[in-house]
């Protein structure tokens, strides 16, 4: 059966454009929309939507607090938010993920035409509902009611590797995108001292959303975050966020390994992309690299994974239980890519205990890690 939407919107015109987008795909119904946070609970409970689309700002009651509502209301299904490219709508979409939200896409500007319009809506929000909702997924039945989910298709076998690395680390590398900014949080928020060194991180954003995720990250643990400025020295302590629209890559030209910033063609339809920082990496240090690959939509990190493993550095995923999309880490584990797959609640212990391995490794060879 088609995925059962609501539109919530303040703004007659968007409403219809998404509506019309979502109706023109039969894999999907709008079975409704509002004006209104307020108005959206109430078709919430009327409706069981499978997905509902929210725009941040809207009189009554606004998006984040919609979304408040419905997760303290028990409803688990997807939301996804509309936000503007600005600095304001940056900050909101990031309330609204940190208050249950499950992803967001940003609402067309400088657009020439309604078509035009329509054509980037259609490209950023229909993947993103049919990853999150599964086909044929019954609608939400509400706190009280279990609610049946579809048989997800069979998936390739995950093989685990054994061959994790045994050397020093000089980089620990993160990939993530779809619910990644709440496990971000969760990974750096969990460690028990700064990292012993360079943390290199792409979260698929835009321009202005990525330097707002750093300065959140950097309030939650004990490292350093900031986004990533070209030619800056990579030291240990701290984690450097690739901007948006930009690479973020390891550059060693001077001898010292520094960030490089590069807005060379996307990768997997990514800028920035987790393929070119890990592929970076392993030309920079070879497999003295420790990679994590997060929850997110897509398979950016698996062919970056790849160079990893062949140069003998070490691989950990997320595993699907506690991805909001398995699509890039399931990309990695179902290649055969990882050396261990993981719940979220997990990888900050692991990641720390390979890199404390790594340091004891590197400190018997009589080297250190970096």
């Amino acid at each position: 059966m088609p995925i059962r939407v609501l539109v919530v919107d303040d703004s007659v015109v968007v409403r219809r454009i998404v509506s019309d987008v979502l109706s023109a795909d039969p894999r999907i119904d709008v079975v409704g929309w509002a004006a209104n946070g307020r108005l959206a609970q109430a078709k919430v409970e009327q409706l069981r939507p499978d997905l509902v689309t929210m725009d941040v700002e809207m009189p009554e009651l606004d998006g984040i607090g919609a979304v408040r509502a419905l997760r303290a209301a028990g409803h688990q299904m997807p939301v996804i938010m509309f936000s503007t490219l600005t600095e304001r709508g940056a900050a909101a979409t990031l309330d609204a993920l940190a208050a249950g939200a499950t992803d967001y896409v940003t609402k067309p500007t400088g657009m020439g035409s309604v078509r035009e319009g329509l054509a980037q809506v259609a490209k950023d929000l229909v993947p993103r509902i049919l990853a999150l909702v599964p086909r044929d997924t019954a609608v939400d039945a509400g706190p009280d009611l279990p609610v049946p989910r579809a048989k997800r298709p069979e998936r390739p076998e995950v093989v685990v590797r054994d061959d994790a690395s045994r050397h020093g680390v000089k980089l620990l590398l993160v990939g993530a995108s779809t619910g990644g900014p709440d496990a971000l949080s969760r990974l750096l928020g969990s460690f028990t001292a700064p990292p012993p060194v360079p943390v290199l991180v792409v979260q698929h954003m835009p321009p202005v959303f990525t330097r707002q995720l750093a300065a959140r990250l950097d309030r939650v643990g004990p490292a350093r975050v900031h986004e990533a400025v070209a030619d800056e020295e990579l030291l240990p302590g701290h984690v450097y966020v690739a901007p948006g629209d930009h690479h973020l890559v390891v550059d060693t030209h001077t001898g010292v390994l520094r960030a490089g910033i590069s807005d060379d063609a996307p990768i997997n339809f990514c800028r920035p992309s987790v393929d070119a920082l890990f592929r970076s990496a392993v030309r920079a240090v070879r497999g003295e690299v420790l990679a994590v690959v997060l929850t997110g939509m897509g398979a950016d990190g698996r062919t970056g994974c790849e160079d990893v493993v062949q140069a003998g550095g070490t691989v950990l995923v997320q595993d699907e239980a506690s991805s909001v999309v398995w699509g890039m880490p399931g990309a990695v584990a179902t290649a055969g890519l990882a050396h261990q797959v993981l719940p979220m609640a997990e990888i900050p212990a692991a990641v720390e205990l390979v890199l404390e391995l790594a340091g004891s490794a590197a400190g018997t060879a009589g080297g250190g890690t970096r």
